[in-house]
């Protein structure tokens, strides 16, 4: 009997407890109240994609910028495939998006092999486009955060309608607004980042289940 008991507690420890610590955690301001919009309606990433194949449209998108820099932005970039495309590969229309100008294709290269060494690249994509494009459409952002050489050591959310989100009651951010999560700082990955990506997540999923929810008691009033 006491060993059932025990081996409960190790359960309840290992499983339910941290699940009921993050539903508690999700409740909070930060969490599970819809994540800021910062700028509306960017232009979307096909205009500038000579492609056309990629989109914002219904995706989460990472967004980088990876300018003349792609060797010295490689351990970000690393950081950013550990952090959090490992943890997001199998979440639906998720994306990173890397942009670069032309005539740093044997640099993108090279980051594409390393990266594609040790990682499944379905839902890595990167744009090459004019250097005027890349100031162009950096611009739209309207963030607060410099592009030195077409380049940016700052990653950028993009929700399924084409805006930017962020967070405008950041403590380390001026006047609060977060434009861009650093892939230098493996803690603002880990604790902003990816809960942001989360709260994105939830916050699509619980207005799917409103929705879903509606029709029903449409269907029961006879509407």
């Amino acid at each position: 009997m006491k060993f059932f008991t025990k081996k409960r507690i190790v359960l309840f420890l290992l499983f339910i407890f941290p699940l009921l610590l993050f539903l508690i955690l999700s409740t909070g301001t930060n969490n599970f109240t819809k994540l800021p919009v910062l700028t509306k309606n960017i232009v979307d990433i096909s205009e500038i994609d000579s492609t056309k194949q990629t989109t914002f449209k219904n995706h989460i998108s990472i967004v980088s910028f990876l300018g003349d820099k792609t060797t010295s932005m490689q351990p970000g970039i690393l950081a950013l495939n550990e952090k959090i495309y490992k943890t997001f590969l199998d979440y639906k229309q998720f994306q990173i998006i890397a942009i670069y100008p032309k005539g740093n294709e044997k640099d993108v290269a090279q980051l594409k092999d390393k990266l594609a060494s040790f990682t499944d690249m379905k839902n890595w994509v990167f744009v090459e486009t004019s250097e005027a494009e890349v100031a162009g459409f950096y611009d739209a952002f309207a963030t607060n955060i410099p592009l030195n050489d077409l380049a940016t050591d700052h990653v950028f959310l993009i929700d399924r309608a084409g805006s930017l989100r962020g967070r405008t009651a950041d403590e380390d951010s001026p006047n609060g607004k977060l434009y861009g999560y650093s892939m230098n700082s493996v803690s603002v990955l880990n604790s902003k980042l990816k809960d942001d990506i989360k709260v994105l997540y939830y916050e699509y999923y619980a207005a799917f289940k409103e929705k879903n929810k509606n029709k029903a008691n449409r269907k029961e009033v006879g509407l």
